[in-house]
């Protein structure tokens, strides 16, 4: 990580602060890491082609894998590598910082046949004035700072809400409140087949609603308390139909001597995407277009052990299950989701970590039909 002092003529109009220029010290950082990934993976049913998600990295529903194709590979990638860029200024006592990160994970507009090139993706930018943050960051629903510490990229995937997102978000000590950006996704109604599809809304004029609160013990322990509240809206396709949905979720941090637990435990009505990387959506459409809310719930736990001060390890074991109504949704629809994890990871100097993760993972649909994913995986991250 490289930091740079500089006196700066700022503009800062956010949250009152008036429109005329004035001189602060302002800090700059550059920062982030290089990650290469080896991994040896056994689709149960067949590995999906190269280049798609599930070989990117683990996202449950994408496991189950396509016929007639081999079921063991290999993929090498530096796809996770991502850089970011910082501000941190002082007007008289009042704090504005501007943050933007990039990475090239998820896109598909690339190929490993000759040059690997990858368009890279905006991870976070937003900026924050005293208390407020505006712009794209983690959904105040997540707490990142409780994710187990995986080479897998997010690691304990159906266990955690996992969004980012632009919002507004106030915090105030402890307290954090955001409104945050609304996005619906359904089953859509059984087909004459018995089977459905998902149905994407972008309608609606409601945010979702987001409030938090994070405390510590004595002990050292920390812990997060958050709630959501959205209103489900389709209005496509011929469909007019809105309906509430809400999650609560607990996550904690506790240390153990030199080691530590994390662990994370949510479940709700019409959570859908914030839930295991949208595994299940947040509900489904009735024959008369009206939505019936999916429950769901999950969780994770992980322990980090630290063999010495160079060596550690990873146990984790996560799980999701959605509570869906089969005569609505058909057999077809993600049901149940488990994987576990087992790492050895060594950092020969600060910045640099080179780790081996064992992790399997089983996906069910609700008519029972498997996929199960095993992966060896291989990495050397370097901090900049």
């Amino acid at each position: 990580m490289n930091n740079y002092k500089a006196s700066a003529i700022a503009m800062a109009t956010l949250m009152g602060l008036g429109t005329s220029a004035q001189a602060a010290e302002t800090d700059f950082t550059f920062g982030g890491y290089v990650k290469t990934d080896v991994m040896f993976s056994d689709y149960s049913n067949g590995a999906p082609d190269s280049g798609s998600l599930s070989r990117q990295f683990y996202v449950p529903g994408t496991i189950y894998g396509t016929p007639g194709n081999g079921e063991q590979v290999v993929d090498f990638q530096a796809r996770e590598s991502r850089f970011n860029f910082k501000t941190v200024s002082d007007f008289d006592g009042h704090k504005l910082t501007g943050f933007i990160e990039l990475d090239f994970m998820t896109h598909t507009d690339g190929n490993e046949r000759v040059s690997n090139s990858y368009s890279p993706r905006i991870r976070h930018a937003f900026v924050s004035y005293d208390n407020w943050t505006v712009g794209q960051t983690w959904t105040t629903f997540q707490n990142p700072g409780a994710l187990p510490e995986n080479l897998d990229f997010v690691g304990a995937a159906e266990g955690t809400p996992f969004v980012r997102q632009a919002m507004i978000r106030y915090t105030n000590g402890g307290f954090q409140f955001a409104i945050e950006n609304p996005e619906t996704t359904v089953n859509t109604p059984l087909d004459e087949d018995g089977g459905t599809g998902r149905l994407v809304s972008g309608a609606g004029m409601v945010p979702d609603f987001v409030a938090r609160y994070n405390f510590k013990t004595e002990g050292g322990a920390k812990f997060t308390v958050a709630g959501l509240a959205r209103q489900l809206n389709v209005e496509k396709s011929g469909y007019d139909s809105q309906t509430m949905g809400y999650g609560v979720s607990f996550t904690g941090v506790i240390p153990v001597g030199d080691d530590d637990i994390k662990l994370s435990a949510t479940a709700g009505d019409g959570m859908g995407r914030y839930m295991a990387l949208n595994y299940a959506n947040a509900g489904v459409l009735d024959a008369d277009g009206d939505i019936k809310t999916i429950s769901s719930y999950g969780g994770f736990v992980s322990y980090r052990h630290w063999w010495n001060d160079k060596w550690r390890s990873s146990f984790t074991l996560s799980a999701f299950t959605a509570d869906n109504d089969e005569s609505l949704t058909g057999g077809s629809v993600n049901k149940e989701s488990y994987s576990g994890y087992i790492n050895l990871l060594y950092s020969p100097i600060k910045p640099m970590t080179i780790g081996a993760e064992y992790m399997y993972a089983e996906n069910t649909k609700q008519d029972g039909y498997k996929g199960e994913l095993n992966r060896l995986m291989f990495s050397v991250k370097y901090v900049l």
